[in-house]
């Protein structure tokens, strides 16, 4: 296998251009949809070598590498002008990689091919920056010859980082890649102090386009606009639906599936988080399944985005929470009284301060203690899950393997996805400087599907690159349609989308569909003997799903997406300021259980119901206030479906 490609490290910039999504064909069932976007089998042997190779640079009078290729990493080492005795950057891990591609040169006496891998390594100081590394195959006397090796590589890259076999016969052929899963996203322009729409174009978009995910957007314009739109949607033409914003998008998400008349069916859509919001809980918890160290803000947003890259899917825990009107609705997070709901809402008017906004909130709310006298009552869990204990802090950092499919065919999309969104994105995009050379280095161009490499080299001989077609389009793609012009108005529904005509004011009623709630009598009727009840004093009262409270609050640190338990924590009256303080700040470890605070309650239930006896309180769900007074609540196992890549794993070879 003699390849030749070449290692060039850029930084993240790209000149101004036209960003969409591109669809596939014909609608798919939950089956299909979920093995597309299934957690990939366990790796090979990490020091198995699949491919080995000598590859060249671009340009051409660049050095020369032997590659080779592991289940788990891509090993390069220089050949010549002079072998490294220790190699820098010579490990380029999977789970830093977003995708790649194959490309050609302009030149038509130019007989190599090209073969291209987008990074995100971390840097010295921990953050994550976007790198590409280039290779150049030239080992044959032919450009069909070159480019058949410069796709097998890229194609053998891409199945281990979808999860792909590969044929044991060796002939690895672009037939073996599926077509991209197509993904719905739904960003709230207003999210995360109003970075959230400049962190989509800047970071996620650019991103998932290297991974090669096909995908539309649709930015959300009012509360519950996300809840409407999923609520009328085709879901059979999307294999996800993916949020870029805070929890609350996401629990709009959740309650318009289970809202439709096919919840059953829809409530399977696999949902996915990109933090850009105030509140990340669900996307610290995904980072924390993902196998990485605790982030936040932008490395958070990284993060996320590499595990979506990769794909894969796990069971969704619901609680439908059943409000003193009646009305019900379904929680993903947490119900939280007290103290939490307290800062939660209060903190509302520090929005603009971003997460720190829940610092300043905990210091004024201790500030102002208070305590709130009411009844607890649940139905124990039948097997108790591990005690909460220091074992369960977090992980410390696993590499992850973060790769998916080429790139994304031509912008494309029917004519009844123009009806839900038509939104091309141009995104800024300078040249880049190589590291000692006065020389640009190629530029990125996402249109077209794949990256394009450009410039003028001052002389050195080598024509610009641009994408091999063969690998732009994977089997089963569509062929191109332009997007028309970026929209500034909201997008236009016509009725026979199939969507619901947004109303401006438009309220959310009670939920009429969903699974039914077999365990809870009527609210205000008594309960069963085998479950316990407490009554007194309470400083707060939290029931939370999900190991994170916060994307740096872990509240439950032994808790899983699908273990089919409520986690109660509850702190009762007679705490003092300063350990309710070190409660909270033992949790940025999830080690606040092993404090021995004698007000430190917790038990795993299947069901609760929760009854204020203070006239006057604050009730939140999902971090959203609902309506003050009795509510209860039980646990769905697993109804739903999270997009959180696989789970962490080392990402070092031995």
């Amino acid at each position: 296998m003699n390849g030749h490609l070449e290692t060039e490290e850029q930084q993240d910039q790209r000149p101004d251009q036209e960003l969409t999504g591109s669809w596939g064909h014909g609608p798919r069932s939950t089956l299909v949809r979920a093995k597309a976007m299934a957690p990939p089998p366990p790796p090979l042997a990490a020091s198995t070598p699949l491919l080995h190779g000598e590859f060249g640079s671009y340009p051409a009078q660049g050095p020369r590498f032997a590659l080779t290729l592991t289940s788990q990493a891509l090993h390069i080492q220089r050949l010549r002008p002079k072998p490294e005795a220790r190699p820098r950057g010579g490990l380029v891990p999977l789970a830093e990689v977003s995708g790649c591609c194959t490309l050609r040169s302009r030149s038509p006496s130019d007989s190599a091919a090209y073969f291209c891998i987008y990074t995100y390594p971390r840097g010295r100081r921990g953050a994550r920056r976007r790198a590409t590394r280039t290779f150049r195959a030239d080992g044959a006397a032919t450009y069909e010859e070159n480019r058949a090796e410069a796709q097998r590589w890229a194609t053998a890259l891409t199945c281990l980082l979808r999860g792909l076999p590969l044929p044991g016969d060796g002939e690895i052929t672009p037939d073996l890649l599926p077509r991209p899963p197509r993904l719905l996203l739904l960003v709230n322009p207003f999210g995360g102090r109003g970075l959230a729409w400049q962190w989509c174009k800047n970071h996620v978009l650019p991103m998932i386009s290297e991974a090669g995910l096909s995908f539309n957007l649709i930015q959300t314009e009012r509360q519950n606009h996300a809840r409407e739109l999923v609520q009328g949607l085709s879901l059979s033409e999307w294999d996800g639906i993916v949020t870029v914003s805070g929890d609350g998008l996401l629990h709009e998400v959740l309650n318009g599936l289970l809202d439709r008349p096919d919840w059953e069916e829809a409530v399977k859509m696999p949902v996915g988080i990109l933090p850009c919001g105030s509140g990340n809980a669900l996307a610290g918890a995904v980072n924390q399944h993902g196998g990485f160290e605790p982030a936040l803000g932008l490395d958070l947003l990284l993060n996320c985005s590499l595990l979506l890259c990769r794909g894969g899917g796990h069971p969704l825990d619901l609680l439908s929470v059943t409000l003193a009107s009646g009305s019900r609705c379904f929680s993903f997070l947490s119900v939280a009284w007290g103290f939490v709901s307290d800062v939660d809402i209060q903190s509302e008017r520090f929005r603009a301060l971003g997460s720190a906004r829940f610092t300043l909130g905990t210091v004024l709310g201790l500030a102002t203690l208070h305590t709130y006298r009411g009844r607890l009552s649940y139905l124990p869990a039948t097997v108790e899950p591990a005690s909460p204990t220091p074992a369960h802090s977090l992980p410390r950092a696993k590499s992850e393997l973060t790769l998916t499919p080429d790139p994304a065919p031509p912008m494309a999309h029917s004519p009844l996805h123009r009806s839900v969104s038509d939104l091309p994105l141009p995104l800024p995009q300078p040249a880049l400087a190589s590291p000692g050379s006065p020389e640009p280095l190629p530029i990125l161009s996402l249109n077209g599907g794949g990256p394009e490499l450009a410039g003028d080299w001052c002389g050195a001989g080598d024509a610009p690159l641009s994408p091999d077609p063969l690998l732009s389009s994977p089997p089963g793609s569509p062929k191109a349609a332009l997007h028309s012009p970026v929209s500034e108005g909201a997008p236009v529904i016509p009725p026979s989308s199939g969507l619901p005509l947004p109303t401006p004011d438009a309220r959310v009623g009670a939920s009429t569909c969903g699974p039914p709630d077999h365990l809870l009598p009527p609210l205000g009727t008594p309960l069963p003997p085998d479950w316990v009840t407490l009554e007194g004093d309470f400083v707060l009262m939290l029931a939370i799903s999900p190991s994170h409270l916060g994307a740096d609050l872990v509240a439950a640190p032994h808790a899983r997406f699908d273990d089919g338990l409520v986690h109660l924590c509850w702190v009762r009256s007679g705490i003092s300021r300063a350990a309710l303080l070190r409660l909270f700040l033992a949790m940025e470890r999830g080690s606040h259980f092993s404090l021995g605070c004698p007000q430190l309650g917790y038990a795993a239930a299947r069901a609760f119901r929760l009854e204020p006896l203070t006239p006057r309180g604050v009730l939140t769900v999902d971090g959203e206030q609902v309506e003050y007074g009795p509510l209860q609540a039980q646990m769905h196992p697993g109804i739903g479906t999270l997009l959180t890549g696989p789970p962490g794993c080392p990402g070092r070879e031995p």
